[in-house]
């Protein structure tokens, strides 16, 4: 990207140089000037026509592992009011539904177990259906996926996949209120039906990890986290359900926009208002694809817990937590010291309570929520707390990952698959995988430095470090 069409607000903040043109709202961008430049430019081109859209609150903004998707960017944050026309928009929450991360504790520490790391990775891989259109054991009729459209992760704990303390560290206690399964498409249910309870492919992945540093260690007690532990990491979505509701949706919201005189900058930001019954239609389908993202990780989670039992049987696996970052919900959030509803889309970005909110479990209440970054296969992974003043700044919102630096295309240009799985069990990193071709896509060097974007995100002030987590073994699609 540019910088000389930025102007630097302070170290770590940006917005365009030119101000506010063309009934366009401001644009903010979080990052240092190194991770500012490695984004592509099309990032500020699809931020600048985002704040062109109607009730927009605040700036359209930009965290520091951005880089562009379809319509907004990954990375890309903004709030819309339904009492002043705001928009819910199916390319500001992406096509993969509540994809996000789920983190578990364990109370085993790497030096008692390192000899049997290869045996628990072939359980894993084993027992965790991953892959382009891989199914899994269970299958659904489609009265029974609306159940679990309806009931998210807690169907899945009623169902045995699980204990009811889990959910009180997901969000929302695992269900999204107002979900609507008659709103999806039988062919959404229909791409679902064996997909529940898989990892799916691209950047999905299942991680063992150590925890190697601790940052700040009041919030790491908090966490239940200290150096050498074990934990481990699913990071996956609503599979085709998710992407059939936002491909669906593409279509309607478009010719609702075009109905209701909504002008848009750039046809993959197709939306309508929250309040419209195209938007509203919208809302319930995303809801379910949420629900059934967390149903997803709730099932996987049980499948991982029984996988280290067989290798480990002293093996305990607790929640720590589970946030999505493709989502929009409604927040109240303080706007020029009134409190007002907004519709907080979030697309590759991370909710970040801050210390003393309500919806935050009470065990990481003075602390604030965890904030899960996610890494690159063979990379470092890092917790932090969430922030009073990402409240402020970005409507408590945070970076999701490392993001995407190159193209898979540019990717497989540059590295073979089984050379870098090779080098990866070299560094004693495992990895277990049924594409080599996938394995190159997703290589380490393919993504941001996820150690400069956690860095960016805590002197942004929209997280802080809390611990650093790096990779033992790796399940991949």
């Amino acid at each position: 990207m540019d910088l000389g069409r930025l102007q630097q607000i302070d170290e770590y903040t940006w917005t365009l140089r030119n101000g506010a043109a063309n009934g366009r709202g401001p644009v903010q961008f979080f990052g240092s000037a190194p991770l500012l430049a490695s984004m592509d430019d099309k990032v500020l081109e699809q931020l600048a026509n985002v704040a062109k859209l109607p009730g927009l609150v605040g700036a359209a903004m930009a965290m520091p592992d951005a880089h562009w998707g379809y319509g907004f960017p990954v990375g890309g944050v903004a709030a819309f009011d339904p009492e002043q026309g705001g928009i819910i928009s199916a390319g500001g929450v992406g096509f993969d539904i509540s994809c996000g991360v789920r983190c578990l504790r364990t109370h085993l520490q790497l030096r008692d177990v390192e000899s049997r790391l290869p045996r628990l990775a072939d359980a894993l891989f084993q027992a965790i259906p991953a892959g382009v259109g891989e199914e899994g054991l269970l299958k659904f009729s489609p009265a029974e996926l609306d159940e679990v459209l309806e009931g998210g992760a807690q169907w899945a704990v009623r169902k045995g996949f699980g204990v009811p303390e889990d959910l009180e560290y997901v969000e929302e206690r695992g269900r999204l209120a107002g979900a609507a399964p008659a709103s999806v498409s039988p062919l959404a249910k229909k791409r679902q039906r064996g997909e529940m309870g898989t990892l799916g492919s691209g950047n999905h992945y299942l991680e063992v990890q150590v925890v190697e540093h601790i940052c700040d260690r009041g919030a790491a007690t908090a966490y239940g986290l200290e150096e050498g532990q074990l934990a481990v990491s699913i990071h996956c979505g609503s599979r085709g359900l998710g992407h059939q509701i936002g491909t669906d949706y593409l279509v309607s919201l478009a010719k609702a926009a075009n109905r209701l005189g909504v002008k848009l900058p750039d046809r993959e930001l197709a939306c309508a208002p929250i309040e419209s019954p195209e938007g509203q239609q919208y809302l319930g389908a995303m809801r379910a694809g949420a629900n059934c993202a967390l149903a997803n990780r709730q099932i996987l989670a049980h499948l991982t817990r029984e996988a280290f039992h067989r290798v480990l049987p002293e093996a305990k696996l607790e929640m720590l937590y589970d946030v999505s970052h493709n989502i929009c919900r409604p927040e109240r959030h303080r706007v020029d010291g009134q409190e007002r509803l907004l519709y907080i889309h979030r697309k590759g970005a991370t909710r970040s309570f801050g210390p003393g909110q309500p919806d935050v479990p009470a065990p990481y209440r003075e602390v604030g929520q965890p904030v899960l970054i996610g890494g690159s296969m063979g990379t470092a992974s890092y917790i932090l707390a969430g922030t009073a003043e990402s409240e402020a700044r970005t409507f408590s919102s945070a970076s999701h990952g490392a993001g995407r630096s190159m193209s898979r295309r540019q990717a497989l240009k540059q590295w073979q698959g089984r050379e870098l799985v090779d080098e990866l069990a070299r560094r004693g990193i495992l990895i277990r995988t049924k594409s080599m071709r996938g394995a190159a896509e997703e290589a380490p060097g393919a993504y941001k430095d996820v150690e400069l974007v956690a860095e960016a995100t805590e002197r942004a002030g929209l997280a802080r470090r809390v611990a650093l987590l790096r990779p033992k073994v790796c399940i991949k699609g």
